[in-house]
Order: C-alpha cells, then sequence, then structure tokens
C-alpha cells in the first residue's frame, strides 16, 4: 500500500504538458539580478560594490548569522549596481546586479574530496559555504537545518512528492540528475550517521521510482517509498505522518519526531557543493500554464528575469491573468516580469482569464468541507468566523499558528471563501499580538 495521511485533495495534476519534457537549459541573459534575501532568515550583506569584476560562483554577498546563507554569482561579469530591485516578496529588496560578460569564468572552488572520511561539521561547512537553501521553495539555510537535526534524527526522509499541480521540476531532476541525488544522500547519511534513508515518491510516477531504485540498489539502508497521490502530500509534516505513522508536535520542528526532511533538488544540491565545491546557484523551473506557448522544464541560472524564461518558452498563447511563482496552491503572485529567479523557485505559472474562480460575494454555507480536508487536522469554518471579527485570541486558540497554508480549504469551499489569504492574516496578527 502507499502511504498517506488524513485530509488532503485531489486536484487535477496538469503536468502532463511538462513531465515528459527534458530539461532545456536556458542561456543567462545580459543582466541578473542577485537578491541579498534568497532564504528564510538574516539576509546577506553584500561582498562587492559598483565596479567590481565577479566569477561565476564568487560570492556576491554573506552574514555571520546563523539562519542565512551566501549568495553567489551565477555568471561572470561585472556589478553595475548595489540597489534595490524587486523582489517575489513584492517589495524592494538590496541587489546585487551584475553585467554577463559571456565568459563564465569560473571562480575557484574546493569542496570536500575525501568526504567519505570527514566528519560532520567538515561536510555542513562546505553546505554552507556554497549557500545551499532548500528547493522545495521554504528556502531554509540547509546548514542550519543539518546543525540542529544531527542526533535526535533516526530517519532521513529525501521528499520527492511533488504534489503541486503543473510543476514537474523534482520529476525531471529524478530522471536526469539520479546519479547526483543518490550521492546527495550518502553525504547525508554521512552527516547522520547509520539512519533510515527513504525517498519518498507519489506512485503517480512510476518511471521514476523504478530509476530510482536501480539507482540506489548498491546502497544498503535506501529505500523508495510509494506515496499516494494526493495533495499536500509533500508537507513536511504529512510526509512524516504517511511514512513513520508520528507527529510532529504542534509549534516543533521535524527533529522532535527523530526525523529530517530534505527536498530532493537540495540533496543534488548538496552533492555538488561537498564533491565538485560548486555553490547553489541554478534551478529546474517548470514553466507552464494556460497562458504561455510551449511549456518547458529550463536549467536556470539563479538572477535570471522571468521575462527571459517567458521568453524561451515561445511567450503567451492567449493574455495571462495571473502570474505565479510557485505551484497554484502554496506559490505567491507577482505583478511583474523583471523578479529574478531565486534558489527556491521551482515554477513559474500563467493563467489565463476564464481560470478565474473569484465571486463577487464569498459566502459560508456551513458544509464542513474545509475540515474534512485539512491537513492539520485544524477548524477552518471557526478560525475564519473569528478572524472576520478580529478575535485574534481565539484564532491563536484555534492553533491558526498551526496553519501551514496549503490551500486545500480554500481550493474545496463551495461558498469561495479566502481562507487561506484570511488565515496568513490572522497569523500575522497573533504573531503582533505575541510581541505586544
Amino acid at each position: 500500500m502507499s502511504a498517506s495521511f488524513r485530509g488532503g485533495i485531489h486536484p487535477e495534476p496538469h503536468k502532463e504538458s511538462t513531465s515528459r519534457k527534458r530539461v532545456e537549459v536556458l542561456p543567462p541573459p545580459r543582466e541578473l539580478i542577485f537578491p541579498m534575501s534568497m532564504h528564510i532568515g538574516v539576509p546577506c550583506e553584500p561582498a562587492v560594490q559598483k565596479g567590481d569584476r565577479v566569477l561565476r560562483g564568487q560570492k556576491l554577498g554573506d552574514s555571520a548569522a546563523f539562519i542565512s546563507a551566501p549568495v553567489h554569482a551565477s555568471v561572470s561579469g561585472v556589478v553595475t549596481a548595489v540597489e534595490k530591485r524587486l523582489h517575489s516578496s513584492g517589495a524592494k529588496l538590496l541587489s546585487v546586479v551584475v553585467e554577463n560578460d559571456g565568459l563564465d569564468t569560473p571562480a575557484p572552488v574546493s569542496g570536500v574530496p575525501d568526504w567519505e572520511n570527514a566528519g560532520p561539521d567538515a561536510l555542513i561547512a562546505a553546505i554552507r559555504e556554497c549557500g545551499i537553501v532548500g528547493h522545495g521553495g521554504a528556502a531554509f539555510p540547509t546548514h542550519a537545518k543539518l546543525r540542529s537535526a544531527v542526533g535526535p534524527v533516526d530517519t532521513l526522509i529525501i521528499n520527492a512528492a511533488e504534489c503541486e499541480p503543473y510543476i514537474t521540476a523534482d520529476h525531471r531532476a529524478l530522471l536526469e540528475r539520479s546519479a547526483e541525488i543518490v550521492g546527495g544522500m550518502r553525504v547525508l547519511r554521512r552527516i547522520f550517521g547509520q539512519v533510515r534513508v527513504c525517498l519518498a515518491i507519489e506512485k503517480n510516477k512510476p518511471d521514476a521510482i523504478a530509476l530510482m531504485r536501480r539507482a540506489m540498489k548498491n546502497d544498503p539502508g535506501f529505500e523508495v517509498v510509494e506515496l499516494e497521490t494526493k495533495y499536500p502530500q509533500g508537507g513536511e509534516k504529512q510526509i512524516i505522518r504517511a511514512i513513520t505513522g508520528r507527529e510532529v508536535p504542534p509549534g516543533k520542528l521535524p527533529s522532535e519526531a527523530g526525523c529530517c526532511v530534505m527536498n530532493v533538488d537540495t540533496s543534488a544540491a548538496v552533492w555538488r557543493a561537498v564533491a565538485e565545491g560548486v555553490p547553489d546557484t541554478e534551478r529546474i523551473v517548470t514553466i507552464s500554464g494556460s497562458a504561455i506557448a510551449v511549456p518547458k522544464n529550463l536549467l536556470v541560472r539563479v538572477g535570471t528575469p522571468v521575462s527571459a524564461l517567458v521568453a524561451a518558452a515561445g511567450g503567451f498563447a492567449v493574455p495571462p491573468q495571473k502570474f505565479i511563482m510557485g505551484g497554484p496552491m502554496m506559490g505567491s503572485a507577482q505583478f511583474s516580469l523583471d523578479v529574478p529567479v531565486l534558489k527556491a523557485t521551482n515554477a513559474v505559472l500563467f493563467f489565463s482569464e476564464n481560470e478565474d474562480r473569484r465571486v463577487r460575494t464569498p459566502v459560508c454555507i456551513r458544509c464542513g468541507r474545509c475540515i474534512s480536508v485539512c491537513p492539520m487536522r485544524l477548524l477552518p469554518t471557526y478560525m475564519y468566523m473569528n478572524a472576520m471579527r478580529g478575535r485574534w485570541g481565539e484564532c491563536e486558540a484555534l492553533n491558526v499558528m498551526d496553519c501551514m497554508e496549503c490551500g486545500a480549504c480554500t481550493y474545496e469551499c463551495p461558498g469561495s471563501l479566502h481562507l487561506t489569504q484570511t488565515f496568513r492574516v490572522a497569523k500575522a496578527r497573533v504573531i503582533e499580538r505575541r510581541k505586544k
């Protein structure tokens, strides 16, 4: 039987337009933008200034803070500006702008050649130096996750569920970068010691399951776990529940349940960092949606404006009504094609006007469907009612902070309530109250 969890939904996958398309290399554009914040945590301080020549892989910014990760140049060229530029968060953040010289002159790199005999500290230091962050969307610095997890963890889960509609970046990584993924899994097991290592893949990817089982056949202790095809199967708490049966306590980290969850493409990045000393400077990105002329999977340099991806996909088939970075369930809506691809960007999606499901007067009909699909076992109906009345204390008592903002309730709601957005606001208000 395939592993699963309580709740969840089954949206149309819409993956057929890109799941069989090999990854194409997108040549880097003339100008690239590197925000000093591509991760959760403290932003980096620029390490270069206008007029400096930089090499591919050279560090552009860093921070002494623990929850942070350095930013590296994905091309060689000249720094033309250190200024605020548009970020996918919607704000303008301090960024280093580099004019690409087209030479890709590399900076000196040094991984950990004898990694099989190296200690955890040396391996984690190499991962930190290469700026690796989670590629699943959260962009949490990988070195910080590893530091906090070594010791209490007995199960390492490599997350290849990729449960959001349209996105096929991780699926193609499994098929085209299996050696790097398995290499990263070996490095991570070296860091954690003799732990159970599970590669979790939804069962709608039989080609990837078969290929990865072959790739891992010489690694005792590695296993492929087939997951039920359901959203949000790739959520940390859901995938831990599905594979181990354990519950992560409210407000706690997965390590409290003896688990560490890593995205599958993060595993490949870990291998490149440790074995080759290559920084986190490129991503496989799915560009798709009803408004895109030719949906594709592209290997993109970090810092590339989204406009370059649209051009590579043949432009728009119809005028787009909505542009989302990430998946349609948890991604963030954008208003400009000038935003750059970040380390955690796995998809850019464009949708036409006839897919807009908004209504003028959303109304709760008390059907309870939002409660039945909530993977966190919350009460969205009551959270929404209290949030709309500004009762933030009641929202906190209803555990609104445990909401993972997966959007399952919003998708299922026949009354078209803006549930997820309301809970985002409620969480922000609860945090304000706590600070006061």
